[in-house]
């Protein structure tokens, strides 16, 4: 008691000379006066400093609960580097424990399974912890270099390679749900990260694409056409969740399951394998940052990697799979989730080469770089800013009122300019100046996915009246290009992806872009009353994409079906012979032959569309060839009267095979529009990168807000509500 009264300056020196009684009784030197002086000063150091940093972490966490929280994390990008906030580690979690059998798992203080404790460690410093983040990077990068050796010199028989190859290809890079030298490497030992569920359900996976393909499809008959792949994961999975025992590879075989039963249109069974997965995900321990857990468990390298790609990649697919079914998101990213940051970039500098496309000859994809680390970080930033239009913008079961929705639509747009702004070159693609060949899937896909997030966040700025009323400033012409820049958009990148690579390795999230960018024509028609060729030309690109790639994605059935109910309310016959824009006998005459003058030229000088060459050239790595500008026309103005769907759209057909007019050589392709013109009007001219070019009245944004749009999700079966304020 004497000592911490002492600490506490309840007993101190009383400075009486020679020496006090309390130094006399201690045979104690006494301090000097400027020496207590000092102590006191330093004291009172420490408590300011440590009175900043009170007022710092709550103002952070005041930060973090907004949505604006999103912009700085979204557009800090992909650093390999030490986190600036590791002083947030300054206390291990308890409750990650190795049990009997070797399987990690997590447990709060409240549990039955273990008992709290009041002890904790102090975590490494941050100086130490950037040294350690250097040598984990070196060791993990060397033994994926080892373990892609020893995969090039095994030999698997087909078509179990063929599906493998295809899912690395085309699936692995975009959702990062499988860490490949791990798995590859314990399919050999028969280690914790490979299962033969997992390889089931990625082989089941694949055959989507793949049964189609000459090469495989007959090599499948001895499995029911890829079925029985699909019911060993289904069965495997269940018998090891009915054991009890479900580890990493349960979690990514519920994943791809999830991700299967979307593409078919199978919604229950996709939502509630994903929330499986989510949850063995927090059972696990994954969803806490594995630094906390050094002094509990001891995680390898490699464990602590794999978790890390493991959260972010079920991050990024629980806000697909709620956009998909209109459902509020479950996961979100907290102070003690784990960092976006992946250590093992050996991915991002691998050469890319589309698996299973066949080019014609004298044809070839050129040597590419893959750039898929830093592809799926960026995605996994567009992600976080979507979570926040999720949740703020259309989650059926909170309605935000007037002022949040507005303040969502300001803080995210300046989210997504800073997450566009901060896109590495290689990444980027322009509309207006396209290289002359797609580049890697992914890449496309990650450019597509931010248009389509453009759209959902600017969309419902158009369609709400009581808003246009309260906030004169939403008048902004900004919301309207920013929608039909970024629908034009996708069509001018799915375009060029169809044209390289052919439509069979369509996965669902670029079809439902392709949707999406549908929503936004089909709006124009709806508020001014009037089909522009222009428009009808790129909404029946939109249909017979659509219909191609439904094979691979029958869910996408619904969405034409969506699609053509709201093309019956318009009174618009899609397959009718008469040229494009122009009504049927008996059509209501609502929708005007003549485009409206609901435009101002705000520059005459851009009273046509701008050249293709208005922007500086955004190269694909390797950029090596310049793209050549093309004139602009559209895919089709006139339709031939037929009977079958595919006449219709000669534009379309006309590239259907991989590669069709794939001449490196030439080092030119045909493109399509890569603006628009709102309703037909010449000097309504939508471009992106020049949203201000032109004022639009009034007249224009209140015929908008009586619009109402198709739904985001695909499935009927849900709530239709498209989110937005109060009406």
């Amino acid at each position: 008691m004497t000592e911490i009264a002492e600490l506490t300056g309840q007993v101190k020196c009383n400075g009486a000379s020679p020496s006090c009684s309390r130094c006399a009784a201690r045979g104690e030197a006494a301090p000097t006066l400027s020496y207590t002086k000092q102590l006191e000063s330093r004291v009172a150091q420490l408590e300011d400093a440590l009175s900043k940093l009170r007022g710092e972490g709550e103002a952070e966490l005041r930060k973090a609960s907004s949505p604006s929280s999103v912009a700085e994390s979204s557009s800090s990008g992909p650093k390999i580097k030490a986190d600036p906030d590791t002083q947030d580690l300054a206390r291990e979690f308890d409750g990650l424990n190795v049990e009997n059998d070797g399987r990690i798992s997590f447990h709060g203080p409240t549990s039955l399974f273990q008992l709290p404790s009041g002890a904790v460690n102090e975590t490494a410093s941050t100086s130490h912890y950037a040294q350690e983040l250097e040598a984990r990077k070196e060791r993990l990068v060397n033994s994926a270099w080892r373990e892609r050796a020893f995969e090039q010199m095994a030999v698997m028989p087909q078509p179990y390679q063929y599906l493998l190859d295809s899912h690395w290809c085309w699936i692995q890079p975009l959702w990062n749900f499988v860490y490949r030298p791990a798995f590859t490497r314990d399919m050999k030992i028969n280690g914790p990260y490979y299962s033969d569920i997992l390889l089931n359900a990625i082989l089941s996976h694949s055959v989507r694409w793949c049964k189609a393909e000459p090469q495989i499809g007959p090599l499948l008959d001895s499995y029911d056409g890829g079925a029985q792949f699909s019911h060993r994961a289904l069965t495997g999975v269940f018998d090891s969740l009915k054991s009890g025992y479900a580890g990493i590879p349960t979690i990514q075989t519920l994943l791809l399951l999830s991700a299967q039963e979307c593409g078919r249109g199978n919604r229950t069974q996709a939502w509630l394998y994903s929330g499986m997965a989510f949850r063995l995900l927090d059972d696990l321990g994954i969803s806490i940052d594995s630094r906390k857990y050094s002094g509990s468990a001891q995680l390898s390298d490699e464990d602590i990697e794999i978790r890390n790609r493991l959260f972010w990649g079920c991050y990024f697919w629980d806000k697909v799979v709620s956009l998909y079914f209109g459902r509020a998101p479950t996961m979100q990213h907290l102070r003690v989730s784990p960092p976006r940051m992946i250590l093992d970039d050996t991915a991002e500098i691998e050469t890319w080469t589309p698996h299973g496309v066949t080019f014609p000859d004298g044809a070839h994809y050129p040597p590419t770089q893959a750039h898929s680390t830093s592809c799926f970080m960026k995605m996994c930033g567009l992600a976080e800013v979507l979570n926040q239009i999720l949740i703020h913008i259309y989650d059926p079961n909170r309605p935000s009122t007037a002022s949040e929705f507005y303040d969502c639509v300001q803080e995210q747009s300046r989210s997504l300019a800073d997450w566009w702004e901060d896109l590495p070159e290689y990444l980027k693609l322009s509309a207006m100046n396209l290289p002359p060949y797609s580049p890697p899937s992914h890449i496309v896909i990650l450019n597509c996915f931010y248009h389509t997030i453009n759209i959902l966040l600017h969309r419902p700025i158009l369609c709400s009246r009581d808003l246009l009323k309260i906030r004169q400033e939403t008048h902004d012409s900004s919301h309207l290009v920013q929608c039909m820049a970024s629908a034009t958009t996708i069509l001018s990148l799915f375009d060029l992806y169809r044209r390289t690579f052919g439509d069979s390795h369509v996965v669902l999230s670029l079809a439902y872009s392709i949707y999406t960018a549908a929503s936004i024509f089909l709006l124009e028609i709806q508020a001014l009353k009037y089909a522009a060729p222009g428009t009808l030309d790129k909404l029946k690109f939109c249909i017979f994409a659509l219909e191609r790639v439904k094979a691979a994605n029958p869910v996408i059935v619904t969405a034409l079906n969506l699609i053509s109910l709201e093309l019956q309310k318009l009174q618009i016959n899609i397959h009718s012979a008469l040229p494009a824009g122009q009504p049927e006998p008996g059509q209501d005459h609502h929708y005007q032959h003549q485009p409206p003058s609901y435009t101002h030229p705000h520059r005459p000088q851009h009273s046509q569309s701008p050249s293709l060459n208005s922007n500086p050239s955004r190269h694909v790595s390797p950029g090596q060839h310049q793209p050549q500008p093309q004139p602009q026309s559209s895919m089709s103005t006139h339709t031939q009267t037929t009977g079958s769907e595919h006449s219709l759209m000669q534009g379309y057909n006309n590239f259907q095979h991989p590669g069709a007019t794939f001449d490196m050589r030439g080092g030119e392709m045909p493109q399509m529009p890569p603006t628009h013109l709102l309703g037909g009007m010449p000097n309504a001219v939508m471009t992106i990168d020049d949203p201000g070019s032109y004022e639009i009245t009034p007249e224009v944004f209140e015929a908008f807000s009586y619009a109402q749009p198709i739904t985001t999700n695909m499935t009927p079966g849900f709530g239709q509500g498209w989110g937005g304020p109060p009406q």
